[in-house]
């Protein structure tokens, strides 16, 4: 619009130059159309919002203007630039009222240039552009309008579900913490527990044994301490943290707990998540196998197969009805929380046990490119 004003006042001069030979009139409209031109060129400088600076810059050209118009009718063209200034400056009824003034010089103008007197055209045309320029402005304008209620619409929804993001990640990091500290801290401190109490019953009858149990929950106190220090650090589990992989992690912790551990297939890479996911499986199994099972023995078995690792964990105790530990609370914290991190990886854990034949617990996590990401 801006290169409009200025081709159409740079033809108007150029008409009216060629039109008319040098006159009294002419170093006035050379001069007007400099002062016009420079006037002009400061509107961007002011801004388009209606402030009193911008409001009396754009009467002052549009003073300029009538005057040239009054002397040099073919300047009437550089109307149309100045619509969509006052539009965009003014607010909507004043805007109107500037552009039906601009649009009756424009008339007078075209009338005053007809040399066959009245012409149809020249009064009904001028009119008729501005309805225009006005409907494309008003329409340009309301698209406008609903183009940034759109943004702010989806800035808002973005924030939103930002937020909900944010909470969700809080709640899901939660629940994990919770997680960790039940397969490690609690259950080794329950551990302890169970240990000092039977070193206290035997300690006079049998000091010997007692002396083992203290010494064992010397040993799980000392690895609990190394858990909860890597447990500050970075929540990886202090076995991996050892650098030995999930298999070493996995036989120092049947040899603490007493049980027999065995690899079948071919070992892979492993995510450290699907690593770490399958360490604390296995600490909360053999837990609730102490605790709980009154087991002579336990077993470990790690399976490498073509699309997933599986871990079973076998034991010969009491059992339990493995139907009711689907329902929530029914064994406590441990279960809900394996079946948890099994599914956080796309996995599943399945519990196969009856009463007094053992239970076995199996968790089988894909190795396929979804979890490779997930982790």
């Amino acid at each position: 619009m801006h290169i409009a004003f200025f081709l159409l006042l740079g033809a108007s001069l150029a008409r009216f130059l060629l039109r008319h030979p040098w006159e009294d009139r002419s170093p006035w409209i050379v001069a007007l159309s400099g002062a016009l031109a420079s006037l002009y060129l400061l509107g961007p400088v002011l801004g388009t919002r209606a402030t009193p600076r911008r409001i009396a810059w754009l009467f002052t050209v549009v003073a300029v203007w009538m005057v040239l118009v009054v002397l040099a009718p073919s300047f009437a063209w550089c109307a149309v630039p100045l619509f969509y200034t006052g539009l965009r400056t003014l607010p909507p009824r004043a805007a109107l009222v500037l552009v039906t003034l601009l649009t009756a010089f424009v008339v007078t103008a075209q009338v005053q240039l007809s040399d066959d007197g009245f012409d149809p055209n020249l009064v009904f045309a001028p009119p008729a552009v501005a309805a225009i320029a006005t409907a494309v402005f008003v329409h340009a304008q309301r698209q406008a309008d609903r183009q940034r209620a759109l943004i702010d619409d989806l800035i808002r929804t973005r924030r939103e579900l930002a937020a909900i993001e944010r909470r969700e990640g809080t709640l899901a990091e939660r629940q994990r913490l919770s997680m960790e500290i039940h397969d490690t801290l609690a259950q080794g401190l329950s551990s302890q527990q169970m240990l000092l109490q039977a070193a206290d019953r035997t300690w006079d009858a049998d000091p010997s044994t007692a002396r083992r149990h203290v010494r064992t929950a010397e040993s799980i106190a000392e690895r609990n301490l190394a858990e909860a220090r890597r447990f500050v650090h970075d929540l990886a589990p202090a076995d991996l943290a050892e650098g030995g992989g999930l298999e070493e992690a996995l036989r120092a912790l049947a040899g603490r707990e007493s049980a027999a551990f065995r690899v079948d297939g071919t070992p892979v890479p492993l995510p450290e998540r699907v690593q770490s996911a399958l360490l604390r499986i296995a600490q909360g199994a053999l837990a609730n196998v102490r605790e709980h099972a009154a087991a002579t023995s336990a077993a470990l078995t790690l399976t490498y197969l073509d699309d997933q690792v599986v871990l079973d964990i076998a034991d010969d105790g009491r059992g339990f009805d493995a139907s009711r530990a689907r329902e929530a609370g029914v064994r406590g914290h441990g279960l809900p929380a394996m079946r948890v991190r099994a599914q956080q990886l796309g996995g599943t854990l399945t519990v196969e046990s009856t009463p007094g034949e053992g239970t076995v617990l199996s968790v089988a996590i894909p190795l396929s490119t979804p979890l490779e990401v997930g982790a």
